[in-house]
């Protein structure tokens, strides 16, 4: 076993660990940071790898409207607004207040923002009041990464590439220290009294998600098994994404208005609308799916990912097509704010009759780009090539329970990025994703290294001596396990994606959740063999039953629809349950004695909505 002594331990590789990682140094020099990143650093993860047709870091600059030193609060409004009332006001706040210093950062690191008069330009995303979106095109995300890693680089941070913290060290409820392994299964020790989890999402739990590979919710698992909590769980946001190549077919894909069609050329959006529902009215929402692309119960597009999941469970694929016009279809038929929203991303202009001829054209208008990109990853539109599409996993709204400082209930524990909950709610601006992971990832990192400043720690290496044996056990393939049933870690994956795919997606019902609880406990019950994967592999396939297990626990929670949480009383209802201002609070997921548990808490609320409730 290898050791190493270190003030912070970074677990995760990307926009959140890096920031939280180059925080920690630069507010003390002297600080032994030491990052563990499960692939090639600045290669793997989701901030390396996230692409979409014009990715948005939101922030509050001095020119974003409506102005003045107080504009940042319109902006904390929003967050808290939008996520349905079900997170934390004081930390929807931070993000709000920090997003310049975070934009400013970047900025000085060289990242490229696109400027209009020498000042970022911005526009308006899903549910913002105004244009807060900064962005440098389709690359944001890996232009940020890139800029992190050179930072890291710079500053001589210790990254150990190709490596898995599988965990976690507490002693009377502090951390210790933390257990890993590498690719060649060499284990791990580091004696640490500060670790923060910046390790993403858990969208693998899904056979349908827009996350690169690896996303298995390894910080839930971590933070679960170490007697943390998790909140906000049931909150995942799914949107319609290609299969083929992953690409959330947001923004600009849908504000062309391509045909909708399944696997027999039928046109199937009408079917699923209110009898009655004109054309007009379909297309207007199609147009407006672009600005609330993840699925949400608050706005009428959820009925077009209601309509493509219905199609899928029917046993039919579906596809965009941007060949020709939907039918009876003109751009005439866009209301005057969405042809003005139009008219405000012209990219190359065209005339109103190339308008006219279809969704390419149109496309070709506001997000050239686009096009050459699905060209160069395999889909040719130019050539009537179509877009198969899926409802896909894109983040997680949820995660390790943190509070104004990144910390947990652990002392010496923080979380940052999509890892961490509590700072967004049901549903979420667009952009803030990207912000969340500089603001409370800088929060994270400079918390950790004061604790860390206010620790004395030894050695540790005779508390190693437990956990090595049980890792060994599990690295010989848990050959001590009683039990007699088995299955691969492999098939374990593939049943808890199938799972949560068929039971856990856009359609949720009080009887689906149940038969997937009970199918989940029930794989609980197997011997996991690794049948040939590498370690890190392995770990990450029993990582997965956790989170899937802390997600339906907290679905099962809430009877009710709040943001991508759609509730239905039957699959068959066209629509979910409303919302009921009873669930206006989030439940918190831990684990106790192998067994998960749930308690339903009171967020954080605004002073205001304080002031009203006495």
């Amino acid at each position: 076993m290898k050791y190493y002594d270190c003030d912070v331990l970074v677990v995760g590789g990307g926009g959140a660990a890096l920031r939280a990682a180059t925080a920690a140094r630069e507010s003390d020099p002297g600080c032994k940071v030491f990052v563990v990143t499960k692939g090639k650093l600045g290669t793997t993860g989701t901030t390396a790898n996230s692409c979409s047709d014009r990715m948005a870091f939101h922030a509050t600059l001095p020119h974003t409207e409506p102005g003045g030193e107080d504009a940042w609060k319109y902006h904390a409004d929003d967050i808290y607004r939008i996520g349905g009332r079900v997170s934390d006001y004081d930390l929807a706040a931070i993000l709000a207040q920090n997003s310049y210093a975070a934009f400013e950062y970047l900025e000085a690191l060289g990242v490229p923002f696109i400027k209009k008069d020498g000042k970022a330009h911005q526009f308006v995303t899903d549910g913002s009041k105004y244009a807060r979106a900064c962005y440098t095109g389709p690359k944001t995300a890996i232009h940020i990464e890139e800029a992190l890693v050179r930072r890291t680089r710079q500053l001589g941070i210790n990254v150990i590439e190709n490596s898995m913290i599988i965990s976690l060290q507490v002693e009377n409820g502090q951390i210790t220290g933390a257990f890993g392994v590498n690719e060649d299964e060499d284990m791990m020790f580091f004696n640490t009294p500060a670790v923060v989890l910046g390790t993403g999402g858990g969208g693998e739990i899904f056979s349908q998600h827009v996350y690169p590979p690896g996303a298995t919710g390894d910080g839930y698992a971590l933070a679960l098994n170490a007697g943390a909590s998790l909140v906000n769980m049931e909150f995942i946001q799914i949107g319609i994404a290609s299969v083929k190549t992953r690409l959330n077919c947001s923004g600009s894909f849908m504000r062309a208005v391509p045909r909708f069609i399944n696997e027999d050329g039928e046109e199937f959006l009408s079917r699923y609308f209110p009898e009655g529902t004109s054309l007009l009215d379909v297309y207007n929402i199609v147009f407006e799916k672009g600005a609330s692309w993840p699925v949400s119960c608050e706005h009428p597009s959820s009925l077009i990912d209601i309509a493509v999941f219905k199609e899928i469970m029917k046993g039919k694929r579906v596809y965009l097509d941007f060949s020709q016009n939907p039918r009876e279809f003109s751009f005439e038929m866009l209301n005057e704010v969405n042809r003005d929203r139009y008219a405000s991303e012209l990219n190359q202009p065209i005339s109103d009759e190339q308008r006219n001829s279809g969704p390419l054209a149109r496309l070709r208008e506001i997000n050239p780009d686009s096009i050459q990109w699905l060209k160069d990853n395999g889909i040719d539109l130019e050539k009537d090539e179509m877009i198969e599409i899926a409802p896909s996993a894109q983040h997680f709204q949820g995660g390790v329970k943190i509070r104004k400082q990144g910390d947990t209930e652990i002392k010496g524990l923080f979380a940052a990025g999509e890892c961490a909950g509590g700072q967004h709610g049901a549903n979420r601006p667009g952009g803030n994703a990207l912000l969340d992971c500089q603001v409370f990832g800088k929060i994270a990192g400079e918390a950790a290294v004061c604790h860390a400043r206010s620790v004395k720690m030894g050695k540790g290496a005779a508390k190693a001596v437990p956990a090595k044996d049980f890792v060994f056990e599990h690295i010989a393939g848990q050959d001590k396990d009683s039990r007699k049933d088995r299955i691969s870690a492999v098939e374990l994956k593939s049943e808890i994606q199938d799972i949560m795919g068929r039971y856990v997606s856009i359609v949720r019902t009080k009887e689906g959740l149940a038969k997937a609880w009970q199918s989940l406990e029930q794989l609980g019950k197997y011997h996991v063999n690794r049948d040939g994967l590498n370690i890190i592999e392995f770990y990450e396939c029993l990582n997965l039953l956790p989170v899937a297990k802390a997600t339906v626990k907290a679905c099962l929670q809430r009877p009710e629809s709040r943001g991508p949480h759609l509730y239905f009383e039957s699959e068959d209802d066209p629509n979910p349950v409303a919302g009921n201002p009873d669930y206006e609070k989030y439940f918190v997921i831990r684990c106790q004695d192998g067994e998960i548990t749930v308690q339903a808490r009171e967020p954080v609320r605004p002073q205001e909505d304080r002031r009203k409730e006495i």
